[in-house]
């Protein structure tokens, strides 16, 4: 008890650091599971999957993975009708940067999608991997 009064501040650094690192995993878990870019190519060529953009209207429309569905956020719940037929098909979500995907993603899995995954660092890590967009 001495040593950590005498050295708190070494304390709260390591509790900070060690949080930072836990993180990330918590925020993974709770909204499901994610795949990298190679990983959702695989699934679009062997298993037919659906590409799932959350990201708003104007930002699908300046540029988006190629063959992917427009969804914004904001309107998934009110929407989520319009994916029904794809509810026994892979289906990968994604965003911007996979903030708002792994929200999706929760979402979908309580209205009852089973095969639903984030796509890892979202549109930025698509174009990245230099993958086809279009514009």
């Amino acid at each position: 008890m001495k040593f950590v009064m005498d050295n708190i501040f070494l304390v709260a650094i390591a509790l900070l650091s060690g949080s930072m690192l836990v993180w990330p995993l918590l925020r993974r878990g709770a909204g499901g599971p994610s795949v990298s870019t190679l990983e959702a190519t695989q699934m679009i060529n062997r298993q037919d999957a659906l590409m799932l953009d959350v990201r708003e209207q104007a930002e699908y429309a300046q540029a988006h993975i190629l063959n992917a569905r427009g969804l914004p956020l904001s309107q998934l719940e009110a929407r989520i009708g319009d994916l029904e037929k794809f509810k026994d098909k892979p289906l990968i979500v994604y965003c911007a940067t996979d903030n708002r995907s792994s929200t999706a993603v929760a979402t979908l899995k309580k209205r009852g999608f089973s095969n639903v995954f984030s796509l890892s660092g979202g549109f930025a890590a698509w174009q990245s991997a230099g993958l086809p967009v279009q514009k």
